[in-house]
């Protein structure tokens, strides 16, 4: 699909041209940034279409998925998983527990300890196919050799774990 081209010549706002990285070259770490920053725009606007849509976001599709692959798991794993801090994982868990999607069950063995199950309700947004984040992921995903996606996602983890350890460095 291609962009719409304004008569300026410039091509429209948001255009992920490889010709702009020619037109303005910005070395590979601004470029970079410059995808990444890309990259969240559109999950934040495939996550206000997805609320719209299913009623729920891009990241509480994504707890919903989790936990309904891992039911019984903590809230503290959870957290550990998506790279959140506890306090923000509370109010997406509560917001899926107001709305009937998720609950918190006492442990088995240890009544003080919570686990995290999906209602039936819930279930039903975490069948596959639901989410559009995930569907688009998934498409572009395909079109790669999995050593390349491979290659990425350890070249993601490394940055996400090198901008975790520079805010730890900052307190």
């Amino acid at each position: 699909m291609n962009a719409r081209v304004p008569r300026t010549g410039r091509r429209a706002a948001g255009s992920l041209s490889p010709d702009a990285a020619a037109e303005r070259p910005l070395g590979a770490t601004l470029e970079f940034l410059r995808l990444l920053w890309a990259i969240n725009h559109g999950l934040n606007k495939t996550s206000r279409q997805m609320q719209s849509q299913f009623g729920v976001t891009g990241q509480q599709r994504l707890v919903i998925r989790i936990v309904g692959a891992y039911p019984g798991m903590s809230a503290g794993e959870l957290a550990r998983i998506l790279h959140l801090h506890p306090s923000t994982l509370t109010g997406i868990l509560q917001r899926l527990g107001q709305r009937g999607l998720l609950r918190r069950v006492a442990h088995p063995d240890d009544a003080r300890r919570v686990q995290l199950d999906l209602t039936s309700k819930g279930k039903r947004l975490a069948a596959p196919g639901v989410g559009a984040v995930e569907t688009a992921v998934k498409r572009v995903l395909a079109r790669f050799d999995p050593v390349n996606v491979q290659d990425t996602r350890e070249l993601l983890t490394a940055l996400a774990e090198g901008l975790e350890a520079q805010h730890a460095s900052a307190k």
